[in-house]
């Protein structure tokens, strides 16, 4: 569908009809892994950017 990128990292953009919700993950990550969701396009990107910075203050 698509990409997001916060900070240098690209995340990915899925749909899953089943569950009616938007998800990815930070894509080119290998020992960790960055997932997210939300209802809307809005509540994705909120959660990617809030991973991401979460992340980034762990490492």
């Amino acid at each position: 569908m698509g990409n997001l990128k916060y900070k240098g990292y690209i995340g990915s953009v899925d749909y899953s009809e089943e569950d009616n919700i938007l998800f990815g993950k930070v894509l080119g990550m290998n020992k960790d892994a960055i997932t997210y969701e939300g209802a809307t396009i809005e509540e994705l990107k909120a959660d990617f950017e809030e991973g991401v910075d979460h992340y980034l203050e762990s490492v």
